[in-house]
């Protein structure tokens, strides 16, 4: 007798949320098998249908958050930045998973997951600058570097922070940021009234 498609992925995204509560509480060092199928209410010989260990289920979860080149939206030099990339389109995709990416990027995530983030954007991007004349040198590794750690970095912040402003002053700043630099918007800080 066949499963139907439908209960095995519900089975599996079960199991995947009953993970997931627990590594919002605890280190995946702490987190056991027995733990994820009793919070999902399943057998462990359930769990090993889907799973290797609870570190494939991590694994899984950060594969199907990854933004593949061909996910990524599109970065042409005449979108708004000037680096040509669309933050609001970033931020759509970001904020569509937000409650796993607030947490893997956050200081109690998978260190290892922000690198893997880096590293499924900067190719496309890396050839949309070098598409617009950019060398391919270090400087411009260094400024990837640079820029998406920020844009990684800045996302958490906004999702985890209880008082924020809404996502289109966030917006506002970000592309502020992107243009005039932040030497520039700290200025402009420091002598407004």
């Amino acid at each position: 007798m066949k499963k139907q498609p439908q209960m095995t992925e519900q089975t599996r995204q079960n199991l995947i949320d009953a993970f997931w509560s627990l590594y919002c509480e605890k280190r995946i060092e702490k987190i056991t098998v027995r733990e994820i199928t009793t919070k999902a209410g399943y057998n462990r010989g359930t769990f090993y249908e889907y799973f290797i260990d609870v570190y494939d289920v991590l694994e899984q979860i950060e594969e199907s958050l990854l933004p593949h080149p061909d996910k990524l939206p599109p970065i042409h030099p005449d979108t708004p930045a000037k680096d040509g990339f669309s933050f609001d389109e970033f931020f759509t995709m970001f904020e569509r998973h937000s409650k796993y990416y607030t947490v893997l990027l956050g200081d109690h995530g998978d260190p290892a997951f922000q690198r893997k983030m880096k590293n499924s954007i900067k190719p496309k991007l890396k050839a949309s600058l070098i598409a617009q004349g950019a060398k391919d040198d270090f400087q411009l590794e260094y400024l990837l570097e640079y820029n998406i750690s920020a844009l990684c970095g800045i996302l958490s912040y906004w999702f985890a922070s209880e008082e924020k402003p809404d996502a289109q002053a966030f917006l506002k700043l970000m592309m502020e940021i992107a243009e005039q630099g932040t030497r520039r918007k700290i200025e402009q800080l420091c002598h407004t009234e």
